[in-house]
């Protein structure tokens, strides 16, 4: 039997080395996560429901600061998984590295308005500030960009006022009125439009209008491929556990009472915003389609560069994780 690599816990590993290993002992997947966002909400139905060890694993999170720190992690084969944009893994594996994608989230936001604003498009934007969590190669201001473009020759980029800044702080701009929109986060975006500021534009509808399929996944679980090569079970494990932790928070209005405290709301208005955004960004089972993630590629690709997709000008084989059933 082989050690499962890196995420065996040191008292399995001792036990099947022994050739004692019991029927209980089951191999822990060591995963590092921010856990203040919202996979914190799966994770911790995971962990509660006895998800994982009913597929054969036992999921250890290791709460990180953020994206940066859990790709470190990743690389230095100090955890077996973390949660990326598939865009990334792309990236990654066009360098050579062997990460594989498995679908967690389709949730996407857009650009959000003051409740006062006279803006009807995007076109309404110009000469305005508009404020970005992700940077300049966030893929959503990327994509309304491009829509923006295509739909009435705005070059929103030259035309408007761009205040790049963290998720929290764009937040905060966005309510105390310092800004003419918001791109930000999901679940930010949520939240700004609980507390009365408008969707003016969805990625989503911007995504269907440049022929992109808004229900693609884009952020998921990233596994190291020996993990995948040496114990498929276990990635199928957590695929599944995944799954069941999705169909409980679609139907169970009290697991998400259980999860309120952790998910930094104010108010009703909030925790229900969040909860619809969180449901709506269940990704269907099965493969991802490859011709829709290349089409999306190919369009990133040309809008952020290399900067954003590296070498990945096409779509890198096993990329996606393909479930056995």
């Amino acid at each position: 039997m082989t050690k499962f690599i890196k995420g065996l816990s040191i008292l399995t590993a001792a036990a099947v080395i022994a050739g004692s290993a019991k029927a209980e002992d089951t191999p822990t997947l060591k995963a590092a996560l921010y856990m203040s966002g919202t996979v914190a909400w799966e994770v911790d139905t995971i962990q509660h429901n006895g998800f994982d060890s009913a597929n054969g694993f036992t999921l250890e999170a290791m709460d990180v600061a953020g994206g940066p720190a859990s790709r470190v992690a990743l690389a230095a084969g100090e955890v077996d998984m973390i949660v990326a944009d598939w865009l990334w893994v792309a990236s990654q594996r066009a360098e050579g590295k062997d990460y594989v994608f498995i679908p967690y989230s389709k949730a996407v936001g857009g650009i959000y308005v003051p409740k006062d604003s006279n803006a009807q498009s995007l076109a309404d934007l110009a000469g305005g500030k508009v404020g970005i969590a992700g940077g300049p190669n966030d893929k959503s201001w990327l994509i309304l960009r491009a829509y923006a473009e295509k739909q009435s020759g705005l070059d929103l980029k030259g035309e408007t006022e761009q205040v790049f800044g963290a998720p929290p702080l764009i937040f905060k701009a966005a309510l105390g009125g310092e800004l003419d929109g918001a791109i930000n986060f999901w679940h930010f975006g949520a939240k700004m439009e609980a507390s009365g500021m408008r969707l003016l534009t969805s990625t989503s509808e911007a995504a269907v209008s440049l022929g992109l399929n808004p229900d693609t996944p884009l952020l998921g679980y990233v596994v190291r491929g020996e993990v995948l090569e040496q114990h498929p079970e276990v990635v199928e494990g957590l695929s599944r556990a995944s799954r069941a932790a999705k169909e409980l928070l679609a139907k169970d209005d009290a697991a998400w009472d259980r999860l309120r405290d952790r998910m930094n709301v104010k108010n009703d208005a909030q925790f229900d915003a969040l909860k619809a955004g969180w449901i709506a960004g269940i990704p269907a089972e099965g493969s991802v389609s490859k011709e829709d993630a290349a089409k999306m590629l190919s369009l990133m690709a040309d809008l952020g560069g290399e900067d954003l997709v590296g070498k990945a000008t096409t779509l890198p084989d096993g990329l996606f994780y393909e479930p056995s059933s």
